[in-house]
């Protein structure tokens, strides 16, 4: 959960998340569904769908108990290198090396490494990691001192070079390049995707599509995109409400979703497109959908209690 989410937003989901899934074969034997709908609103699903395929992998090739080498975390769905040796470290104490963000500032800053921390780089900085690795056992020590160093004093902005215990021997500090290090991406203005959502409702269902497993919203349930479904139903447009827009902001682009309510007296039966299915409001809300669906539900909750 705390990959690229901040600390302030996990503590309102981690508590139910544990309580409902308290170990790893309590998550495997739950529904991927089940997974969604109580990480909904911390956004980056492929990361739920990941846990839940590598809780199954622990309890079907590993008898429920996580391997205990960072090569062989490595090979679980959702676990990178750097969060392998992590785990490896502080749960094994094995002699292994990380290289997540924080650590990537602290080498690129105390020895000047220039260039985008990306590619031949992120190379280099393998290299020196591992190099740097102790020789003693206490690696957990060692690994959260590394990491704790880079969240708190040299931290992206504001790093507070006088409180340092490496600021003597640190280059970018003696050089007067610590905001200047790493070196940052080149921003680029994110392109913008738009899309047509079709609420329909007889007050008391509504009809959603599961999305592909691949692509934005993997496996999550969302409004139909497009007016398409009107025809199959026999519908014209004039029975939408239009809805106010809003716009939902990815990594890599802003969508700009337009909302269309479509009231009817009752849900079709039948249906050409595949994935559809129809939940009850109550059902739809409590259901594994995307933080600006969540919010549209409740929007077509209130306009149909007027």
């Amino acid at each position: 959960m705390l990959q690229q989410t901040q600390v302030t937003t996990v503590l309102g989901y981690f508590p139910r998340f544990m309580a409902r899934f308290p170990d790893v074969r309590a998550l495997a034997a739950a529904p991927l569904d089940a997974v969604f709908s109580l990480w909904a609103g911390l956004g980056y699903y492929a990361r739920a769908k990941n846990l839940h395929a590598c809780a199954v992998k622990v309890v079907a090739e590993h008898g429920g108990k996580f391997p205990a080498s960072a090569a062989a975390l490595a090979e679980l769905p959702g676990i990178g290198r750097s969060t392998a040796a992590a785990i490896a470290a502080f749960a094994y104490g094995e002699r292994a090396a990380i290289l997540d963000g924080n650590v990537k500032r602290v080498l690129c800053r105390h020895f000047a490494i220039e260039g985008v921390p990306v590619g031949a780089v992120e190379k280099e900085l393998w290299t020196l990691a591992n190099a740097l690795l102790p020789a003693s056992t206490d690696m957990p020590a060692y690994t959260q001192g590394l990491m704790d160093l880079g969240a708190t004093l040299c931290a992206a902005r504001k790093p507070c070079c006088l409180e340092c215990p490496l600021a003597t021997s640190c280059l970018a500090w003696q050089q007067g390049r610590v905001q200047n290090l790493p070196t940052p991406r080149v921003k680029t203005q994110k392109p913008e995707r738009r899309s047509e959502f079709l609420l329909m409702t007889d007050g008391k269902n509504i009809l959603l599509q599961r999305r592909p497993s691949t692509g934005i919203w993997g496996g999550l349930l969302t409004p139909p995109e497009g007016l398409e479904l009107l025809l199959d139903f026999g519908l014209s447009e004039h029975k939408l409400q239009t809805l106010p827009p809003r716009t939902h902001v990815f990594t890599h682009f802003r969508l700009e979703i337009h909302p269309r309510l479509c009231r009817v007296e009752q849900m079709p039966l039948f249906v050409s497109e595949p994935g559809l299915e129809c939940l009850t409001l109550e059902d739809a809300l409590q259901a594994g959908v995307p933080a600006p669906v969540l919010r549209l539900l409740r929007e077509v909750v209130a306009l149909t209690e007027k």
